[in-house]
Order: structure tokens, then C-alpha cells, then sequence
């Protein structure tokens, strides 16, 4: 077999790693090494001596690692084994990245679980071979440029839902205008993963988010828009008027189905609810003081039916419903103070609404 003469690597953009073929060398050799490239003597998946762009002539002088290592004997041309790697430096710009599936990220503001997509591109080149080599010589069967910008594009993905959540927390920003801040994602995102790709012996020159996009029909997004727009309105209107339209709301629903006055006061306790809900939601986020809230008086009455007491009722919603039919002049009510139960048009709280009524038709 004869022994090589010339070592070289003509380096595509295919390629980021290669293995000189030949491990039979001697010393005299012409090793040559273009600009973009580095190249390393191994032995015993060991890397020894290191040479930048130029053209060598291998001797024991310039392989004192190898040297030492094999005990290569000075002058002539003695034969040796070593590999010879060869690490392509050039830089990669157009490798893309993108979610497969949507990444679930909590919205700050609002605290609601959204999935989105995300995809970019970027770029990087090996700034440091060797680490380069250390870290994925006998890890990796293939050196293809393709197959590593894969295995970077997974690290890239693994990472990127905890750095786009970081920077949404970092600028008290929503989910509901990401897609108004990729540029700033992107440049954040560069910083964090820059720190990453450092203990893989790479520089990363650029990193794009070209789009972040969420599914507007997704029930979790459609939750927080309602959220977002329930807030601003609370913001203008005041928690105390919010409040009040969706009383005025439930009842308005309640008359217009079959659960009645009973379904009205549960809608309306509902919606008292929502609105401290998402009043807490609005001071927690906005940083809007808390406001002690006076209590309104309140009248509660009990009402008759087939034999039954029914409530407590607040007089409002008893007085709403009175002016709607569903109760009657006749109708027994009771409140704390009264010593008996008494028909509504006896009442003074109701006694207006039915002065202008007929008595009720005798029994046939």
C-alpha cells in the first residue's frame, strides 16, 4: 500500500466534518489545509496537533503531540498512523427552524394557556473546532451539514418555549399581539441560545423569528381574548359598573328563558363573581389599587309559592319580576320585621305595581 503524499480536503458546504480516508502517513508529507478549514491529528480518538490555513510539511518538529504520543523517531521518512480531521469552518446562513407541533405557552398578563406555532431562520459557523470535535467526534456516525443543522434545530426547540415565556414575563407582554414583537423574540432569543451553542464550539450569526402565529379559533386563545376585552372594559367602565351591566345582563337572559326568577339570582351571583374575578385580574396586572367597595342596602323577601317559601330575593330582582307577570297581586311575601305573611299589593315595596290592576277573577 503506498504510503500518502499529499492530505487535503476539499470542503463543500454539504460538509461540516471529515475524516482523511488513509491512516497510513510518513513524515514528509504535504498537508493542506484551505482558508475556512482546520485540521487535527488524532490518535486513539485522541486530538493532538492542530493546523490553520496554509500548506505543511508534516514532520516531527510541527506534531509534537503525535510525536510524543508514538515515539516518531527524527529526520526521514518514517511511516506513522494518525487520522487527520478536517473541520469546515465556512459560515451557514440559511438553516431554518420551526415548531412541529404548537408549544404551549402561559400568557403573563391574563394567566391563560395558549398554543402557538413559531418558525425563523439562522445562522452560525464553528468558531472553535476543536470543542466542535470534542463534543461530537464518536457521538455522531455522519458529519453531513443537513444532519447537524437537524440536531441544532432540536436544541434550538427544546429551549425556545422557555425563552419566548421568559421574555413575554420580562416585558408584561400578551399572547394576544406576540406576532407585533418577533423582532424583539428573535434578538432575545439569539442572546440565550448564543450562551448554548458556546459549549458546542459555535458562533451563532443570526437568528430570525420570521413569524409567530396562534390558532384564533382555539377555545384556549377565544378565552383570552374574552379575557383581554373584559378587562379593558372593566379599565374604562370601573369594576362597580361592570358589575352592574352583567346583573342587568343575567336578568335580561333570565326573562327570556325557562329557569326564571330563581336562575336570575343564580346568574346574577355568577356574574358578581366573574366581575371580582377578573377585577382581582386587573389589579394584580395593571397595578390598579384596590377600592373598598360600599355595601349597597339591601331588602331580601321570601316568597310564596304552591305552598313553599322560596328565596331570599333581592327587592330589585322581586320588583323586575313583578313588573314582568311572573307574580301576582296576590302573591304572599315575607321579610325580616313583618309578623305575618302578606299579599304583594299589601306590601309597600310592591304596592305601587298593582294599583292600577284589576282584582283577580273569582273561582268558577
Amino acid at each position: 500500500m503506498a504510503l500518502v503524499e499529499v492530505i487535503k480536503w476539499e470542503a463543500s458546504t454539504s460538509e461540516l466534518v471529515h475524516k482523511f480516508q488513509v491512516n497510513d502517513l510518513k513524515l514528509g508529507s504535504q498537508l493542506v489545509v484551505y482558508p475556512s478549514q482546520t485540521a487535527f491529528f488524532v490518535k486513539g480518538g485522541q486530538i493532538l496537533d492542530e493546523f490553520i490555513s496554509g500548506t505543511f510539511t508534516i514532520k516531527s518538529e510541527n506534531i509534537p503531540l503525535l510525536s510524543k504520543l508514538t515515539n516518531l523517531p527524527f529526520g526521514g521518512e518514517s511511516p506513522f498512523q494518525a487520522e487527520v480531521w478536517f473541520v469546515n469552518q465556512v459560515s451557514l446562513l440559511d438553516c431554518k427552524w420551526g415548531t412541529p407541533s404548537p408549544i404551549q405557552i402561559e400568557d403573563p398578563k391574563y394567566g391563560v394557556i395558549v398554543p402557538i406555532r413559531a418558525f425563523g431562520q439562522y445562522g452560525f459557523h464553528i468558531s472553535n473546532p476543536r470543542v466542535f470535535l470534542e463534543k461530537f467526534v464518536g457521538n455522531m456516525p455522519s458529519f453531513a451539514t443537513q444532519k447537524v443543522s437537524d440536531y441544532f434545530r432540536g436544541v434550538i426547540l427544546s429551549k425556545l418555549t422557555n425563552i419566548i415565556t421568559e421574555k413575554l414575563y420580562a416585558d408584561n407582554l400578551s399572547v394576544v399581539n406576540i406576532n407585533t414583537h418577533v423582532e424583539a423574540i428573535g434578538a432575545y432569543a439569539k442572546e440565550k441560545l448564543a450562551e448554548v451553542f458556546t459549549d458546542y464550539g459555535i458562533t451563532f450569526e443570526m437568528f430570525q423569528t420570521i413569524a409567530i402565529s396562534v390558532d384564533e379559533n382555539d377555545a384556549s386563545f377565544k378565552r383570552l381574548k374574552d379575557t383581554k376585552d373584559s378587562l379593558a372594559r372593566i379599565n374604562i367602565m370601573g369594576k362597580e359598573n361592570y358589575q352592574m351591566e352583567r346583573s342587568f345582563d343575567v336578568l335580561e337572559g333570565a326573562a327570556e328563558n325557562s329557569g326564571g326568577l330563581a336562575g336570575a339570582a343564580v346568574g346574577i351571583g355568577a356574574g358578581l363573581g366573574i366581575g371580582k374575578q377578573i377585577g382581582d385580574i386587573v389589579n394584580q396586572n395593571l397595578n390598579v389599587a384596590p377600592q373598598e367597595m360600599q355595601p349597597l342596602p339591601r331588602v331580601s323577601f321570601y316568597v310564596g309559592v304552591n305552598g313553599q317559601p322560596q328565596g331570599p330575593f333581592d327587592l330589585t330582582v322581586l320588583r323586575n319580576a313583578c313588573q314582568g307577570g311572573q307574580y301576582s297581586a296576590t302573591t304572599l311575601v315575607w321579610r325580616k320585621g313583618m309578623t305575618e305573611w302578606k299579599q304583594m299589593s299589601e306590601v309597600p315595596e310592591f304596592a305601587d305595581i298593582f294599583e292600577d290592576c284589576p282584582p283577580p277573577l273569582p273561582q268558577i
